[in-house]
């Protein structure tokens, strides 16, 4: 599959949290750096999302807002 987004991080998941309706799926990217995306328990569930999976982040924003 080829997509617009510049912004692919692969990585490998390292957690999955499991709510109602969101989980949260927490994504080890190397040098010892995660990143944790929220995503809808039915996107986990028609991934078949799970632990130890190798998977590619892809982040598509018109901002990125940072505090200190």
């Amino acid at each position: 599959m080829k997509i617009s987004a510049r912004n692919q991080i692969k990585g490998k998941i390292t957690a999955i949290d499991l709510g109602t309706v969101m989980a949260k799926v927490k994504i080890e990217i190397g040098g010892g750096n995660s990143l944790t995306s929220l995503i809808s328990k039915e996107s986990v569930d028609e991934l078949s999302l799970k632990i130890g999976d190798e998977i590619t982040a892809i982040i598509k924003s018109t901002e990125v807002i940072i505090g200190k």
